[in-house]
């Protein structure tokens, strides 16, 4: 099966406006002779609007780093699939190990949001991953099962099919921590199956999955040579786009 690379990165809460645009638009220059790499940027939600008309008719795509399940309403602060779909963006960040651990995010929460924003025609990007207790105490795979269980429960392939998985080891994101090759293929290969599973291997096989966890330049194409490593899911790094680039010309 032919899965396109994947590299995304989530530039979390950092960059004003105007540095938001100077960063993409050199990105766009760094990536102009790319191929059969699809490249996504997570800026915040003021600088969506901002940057999206700058990577236009390119292979950089932009994606927000979370919505609400509600389509409008009373709901101060919230962002909807909607007014995310309007400023162009087509990817949406779903249950970040940061949403769950610093505001409550829960797996009901997540599935709310994958349908609100399969309805807005946004493509999700599943995050899921155990913490450094849960991976001590040998609850890896059984935390990842319930993630994605309840995550996808009430849904079709149909309605799934431009669904990425992202699996970030929780201890292994800002912490320079990686999680070693060996670890990366066991859970990557497990996930493929968990969702060969619940729907189909068809399925299964077609979708991509991702791994964040500290990537950068000096690990990229370790990880990219894992089979079942579609891609990578990049915090820090992608904030420079002379390291990003790095990253996402790995097959150089």
């Amino acid at each position: 099966m032919n899965r396109i690379p994947f590299i995304a990165g989530n530039w979390k809460m950092y960059k004003t406006g105007p540095e938001a645009v100077e960063t993409a638009e050199r990105l766009v220059t760094l990536c102009a002779d790319v191929e059969n790499v699809e490249v996504m940027i997570a800026p915040t939600f003021l600088s969506l609007p901002l940057i999206t008309p700058c990577v236009k008719g390119t292979c950089v795509k932009t994606g927000a780093q979370n919505l609400y399940f509600e389509k409008e309403g009373a709901f101060t602060g919230e962002v909807s699939a909607e007014m995310i779909r309007a400023t162009g963006s087509e990817y949406v960040i779903i249950g970040h190990s940061e949403r769950r651990q610093y505001f409550g995010e829960t797996d009901a929460n997540v599935c709310k949001k994958l349908k609100s924003s399969i309805h807005a025609g946004l493509k999700p990007i599943l995050c899921i991953g155990e913490t450094e207790i849960e991976r001590n105490e040998e609850k890896t795979f059984q935390i990842l099962d319930k993630q994605v269980s309840d995550g996808l429960k009430s849904f079709g392939s149909d309605e799934l099919k431009d669904l990425i998985l992202a699996y970030e080891p929780v201890w292994a994101i800002g912490t320079g921590k990686t999680a070693n090759i060996n670890q990366v293929e066991e859970v990557h290969q497990y996930l493929r199956a968990l969702v060969g599973r619940l729907f189909s291997m068809d399925f299964a096989c077609r979708i991509r999955i991702l791994y964040g966890g500290s990537v950068k330049p000096e690990n990229i194409r370790e990880l990219m040579n894992i089979k079942d490593v579609d891609g990578a899911l990049v915090g820090g790094a992608s904030l420079d786009p002379e390291k990003f680039i790095k990253i996402i010309k790995y097959y150089l």
